[in-house]
C-alpha cells in the first residue's frame, strides 16, 4: 500500500496532482483545509484489513471504514513528521561531526545507523564532546528502529505478545458469534483484564455502540427511498412489506411505487401485484419517462418507494441505473439491501458495487435464514451504514421490523446460543435436540 500526501491552493489543484501522480485507482483517505490551501492524503492498493493490522490496537477505535481511513491518514502524517525530525537530527549530527573533524560530514542515513552500532561497541571516550555525540547516536538509533517498524507496518512486538488467555478466548467466541477475525481481535484487546464474561459483555456493548440505526421510521418521516442490491436480496418483497404497513397506518392516497427495472422481461409483475392489492399506483421508468419526471409528478405523495434492478457492474444498464439515482434533483435516500445469509466478502463486494449511488443506509433481510448474525453486524460497523429495517420471514407486513441496535445484537446472541445448543446435542449420542422454552 502506497500512501502519499498532497498540498495545493485549491481542492481542484490537489485532485489534479493526485490524478497525475497516483492515477485513477487512488483512494482518498482524508482531506482537510490547512494554512495556505488544502491537504489530501491518498493511497494506492488500499486494503482495510492491512490498514487495521498496521494500526494495531488503535484500529479498535475505528467503528467504520471512513474512520479507519482517517486514522490511516493521520498515521501517515505522524510518520512524515517523525521522518522530518530524524532528518533534522541527522543534519545536526553531521554538522557536529564535521566540526570535530571525525569524517562523518558526508555520511548517509544507513552509514550513520551503522556508525551508531560501531560506536557502542567501543570503549567510551573521555572526551565530553564524543560522549555527548555517542548519546545522541543512541537516541537516533532507537528513533530509526522505531521508524522502520512504522514504515514496515508492523504493530510491534509488545502488542503481539500482549494478548492474554482471556483475550484469546474472547476473540474466539466473537468469531463464533460471526464477526471477522480482525474485528474480533480489536474488540478482545479492549478488554484489559478480568473475567471472560465481563469481556464478552463489554464487547457486546461496543457492538451496540457501533451499529447505527435511525430514530424515525420512513413511514412517519416520509420522502423518497430507493432500494438497491443484487438479485434475490429481497428488494421487491421488502418494498411490498413497507407499502402494506404504510397503507394500514396512513391509507393508500399518499404513497406511490416506482420501478427502474426495464432490463428484464416481466420484471414489474410482482410490484404491480402489490400495487393492485394495496390500490397503490406503480410507475415504470423507461425511455419515455425519466426517473425525475416521474418523481416530479409524484411530488404530492408523502412516501415514494423505488424498486431497482439487481444489476452487477458487468451488466448492461448498471452505470445508467446508479447514475439516475445519484444525479436526481430529488432527495432520494438510497439504501442497500443486504441478505444476512451472504458471506462477509460478498456483502463487502456488493457495498463496493453500489456505493456510487450515494448510499445513506441499508436494510438487512433474511435474518431468519442466517446461522449467525455477527457477519451482518460486522459489515454495518465497518461500512458505517445505518440499518433502517430488517426482515425475518415472508409474511407481509408482519415480518418487517424497524431496526434497533440493542435488539439486533440480542438476536445475534440468541442465534449463537441456539447454534451452541444444537452442536452440544449432536455430540451426545441418542440425545434429542433441546426444546424451545416458551
Amino acid at each position: 500500500m502506497k500512501v502519499k500526501r498532497f498540498f495545493a491552493k485549491s481542492m481542484a489543484e490537489a485532485l489534479k496532482q493526485v490524478s497525475e501522480q497516483m492515477g485513477p485507482d487512488a483512494v482518498i483517505l482524508s482531506n482537510r483545509r490547512v494554512e495556505g490551501g488544502v491537504e489530501i492524503v491518498t493511497a494506492l492498493d488500499y486494503d482495510e484489513n492491512v490498514a487495521r493490522q498496521s494500526l494495531g490496537d488503535q484500529a479498535s477505535e475505528a467503528t467504520n471504514g471512513a474512520r479507519l481511513a482517517e486514522m490511516q491518514a493521520e498515521r501517515h502524517r505522524r510518520l512524515e513528521e517523525e521522518l522530518s525530525r530524524s532528518r533534522s537530527r541527522i543534519r545536526d549530527v553531521r554538522e557536529s561531526r564535521a566540526a570535530l573533524g571525525q569524517g562523518y560530514a558526508e555520511a548517509s542515513f544507513a552509514e550513520l545507523h551503522g556508525a551508531a552500532s560501531d560506536e557502542f561497541s567501543e570503549e567510551p571516550s573521555q572526551n565530553t564532546h564524543n560522549t555527548n555525540y555517542s548519546d545522541e547516536l543512541a537516541r537516533m538509533r532507537a528513533e530509526i528502529s522505531s521508524l522502520r517498524d512504522l514504515m514496515s507496518g508492523r504493530p510491534g512486538e509488545p502488542e503481539k505478545h500482549g494478548v492474554n488467555a482471556v483475550q484469546q478466548r474472547l476473540a474466539e467466541r466473537l468469531q463464533e458469534f460471526g464477526v471477522s477475525s480482525d474485528l474480533a481481535g480489536s474488540l478482545s484487546r479492549r478488554h484489559k483484564g478480568g473475567k471472560l464474561e465481563d469481556g464478552w459483555k463489554q464487547s457486546l456493548k461496543m457492538l451496540v455502540a457501533g451499529v447505527r440505526t435511525p430514530d424515525q421510521e420512513w413511514l412517519d418521516e416520509g420522502g423518497v427511498y430507493a432500494l438497491v442490491g443484487p438479485t434475490g436480496s429481497g428488494k421487491t418483497t421488502t418494498i411490498g412489506k413497507l407499502a402494506a404497513r404504510y397503507v394500514l397506518k396512513h391509507g393508500a392516497d399518499s404513497i406511490a411505487l416506482v420501478t427502474t427495472d426495464r432490463y428484464r422481461v416481466a420484471a414489474h409483475e410482482q410490484l404491480f401485484v402489490f400495487g393492485r392489492i394495496l390500490n397503490v399506483p406503480v410507475r415504470v421508468v423507461d425511455e419515455s419517462n425519466t426517473l425525475d419526471d416521474i418523481l416530479d409528478e409524484l411530488s404530492d405523495r408523502h412516501l415514494v418507494l423505488i424498486d431497482t434492478a439487481g444489476l452487477t457492474s458487468s451488466d448492461k444498464g448498471y452505470q445508467q441505473q446508479l447514475a439516475e439515482l445519484a444525479r436526481s434533483h430529488h432527495n432520494i435516500r438510497t439504501h442497500l439491501v443486504v441478505s444476512a445469509t451472504s458471506q462477509p466478502r460478498i456483502m463487502k463486494s456488493v457495498w463496493h458495487c453500489y456505493k456510487m449511488a450515494g448510499l445513506t443506509g441499508c436494510v438487512m433481510t433474511k435474518i431468519d435464514e442466517a446461522l449467525t448474525l455477527g457477519e451482518s453486524l460486522g459489515f454495518v460497523m465497518e461500512t458505517g451504514l445505518p440499518v433502517a429495517y430488517y426482515t425475518d420471514g415472508q409474511k407481509i407486513p408482519g415480518d418487517l421490523h424497524h431496526a434497533e441496535a440493542v435488539l439486533l445484537v440480542r438476536l445475534a446472541v440468541e442465534r449463537l446460543k441456539m447454534l451452541q445448543e444444537q452442536a452440544a446435542a449432536e455430540k451426545v449420542p441418542g440425545k434429542e435436540h433441546p426444546r424451545e422454552i416458551a
